[in-house]
């Protein structure tokens, strides 16, 4: 197994790491989930880097990789909606979005005719990026509230803002989801 996909694997690893801090809510626990959560993301640049510099790119890596942004992000989103950072339709729409690329993804590595691997578009992943960037904002502005260096007056702005980040980021789904969809619906038509 080579380093990009290792460091994938680590990713999946850092998920639960990361859900003890969100369920533990003891002081300091949301700002050392960020970290977490920071240190994750920051391998999934770092994987795909290393991946394209080196020629390292592999069929496990084009399927891991994303599979492992989706369990990241959407457990972050998860806990985001429980501190009202995130809007539950914002989620349905990235589990949507997820579920139908996956779908597609499926179909063209089984496709009879010859398989074929469908890699992470560059839309996708510009809206992983900003979908990271929302989520480290809201999950900084919730560890700032928890020790109380932030009050609630400045923790609802905070709220606000994120919430107009996640607004964009879902609207960079959709879009990002056609990308896969519109191109590849021959597959789905054809599909057996």
């Amino acid at each position: 197994m080579n380093l990009p996909n290792k460091l994938t694997l680590f990713r999946i690893v850092l998920v639960p790491i990361f859900m003890i801090f969100m369920y533990i809510s003891s002081e300091y626990s949301f700002l050392i989930g960020l970290a977490i959560f920071a240190i994750a993301a920051f391998t999934d640049s770092l994987d795909g880097h290393i991946a394209r510099k080196y020629n390292m790119v592999t069929d496990f890596g084009k399927f891991m990789d994303p599979l492992a942004d989706k369990i990241l992000t959407t457990i972050a989103l998860i806990y985001l909606f429980k501190f009202g950072l995130c809007h539950e339709i914002v989620i349905c729409i990235v589990l949507a979005r997820e579920f139908a690329v996956s779908g597609i993804r499926l179909i063209a590595a089984s496709n009879p005719n010859g398989s074929k691997v469908i890699a992470a578009g560059m839309l996708g992943k510009v809206k992983t990026c900003f979908q990271m960037v929302a989520i480290i904002v809201g999950f900084l502005g919730l560890g700032l509230f928890q020790i109380g260096t932030i009050v609630e007056s400045t923790f609802i702005i905070v709220k606000t803002f994120t919430n107009i980040l996640m607004w964009i980021m879902s609207i960079l789904t959709i879009i990002s989801g056609m990308q896969y969809i519109i191109p590849n619906f021959d597959l789905i038509k054809n599909a057996k």
